[in-house]
């Protein structure tokens, strides 16, 4: 029998989804201890980093079945941390606190440590001991990282769908090559 369906899905091995995690987490924790109860940024800001995660999930589940859906939602969590990258530009800019940028001596230590395997590990010890321009500017790191990988990866599943098709294409051409096959052995 010819199979079709190709099973997608495994976003979590996705370095961009691993990131997208991070950046949860840190922002869940940012919100926590540096904005005051009752700020509406809070909700925007975890609702940002939370759809940013979930839409790389969904997309990638999406993507046994539709194409069009895996490159929407893929994008939608691109938009939801451009959004939260805002939100973070924003807080440092009306606290008063520097956005490190190229040339300022801490940027390339957090955007190497940002970059490196051991995030995924040292993270939650680090938080604590961390106040809110460091994780201000690592999460803006951080986000600035997920953007790039997912514009790569909205890349990739347009190539793909222009490589593959969609879904009602697939069918078809697995329909016709049964139907072939049945005509060919009866």
């Amino acid at each position: 029998m010819t199979t079709f369906l190709k099973q997608k899905g495994g976003y979590k091995k996705l370095r961009v989804y691993q990131v997208s995690v991070i950046i949860y987490d840190i922002t869940f924790y940012f919100v926590q201890h540096f904005l005051k109860k009752g700020d509406r940024t809070i909700d925007q800001m975890l609702q940002a980093a939370r759809s940013g995660k979930q839409n790389i999930a969904e997309g990638s589940q999406a993507a046994t079945t539709s194409a069009e859906t895996e490159i929407k939602l893929t994008n939608v969590a691109k938009a939801s941390l451009e959004e939260l990258l805002l939100d973070y530009e924003d807080y440092l800019r009306v606290q008063n606190k520097v956005q490190w940028k190229k040339g300022h001596p801490r940027f390339e230590k957090v955007r190497a440590f940002a970059r490196s395997q051991e995030i995924s590990w040292k993270y939650p010890t680090l938080l604590p001991k961390c106040d809110d321009e460091v994780l201000a500017n690592l999460c803006i790191t951080l986000i600035q990282q997920a953007t790039y990988m997912l514009r790569h990866l909205i890349e990739k599943q347009q190539e793909m769908f222009l490589q593959q098709g969609g879904i009602r294409e697939q069918m078809s051409f697995a329909r016709s090559k049964n139907k072939y096959h049945n005509e060919k052995f009866d």
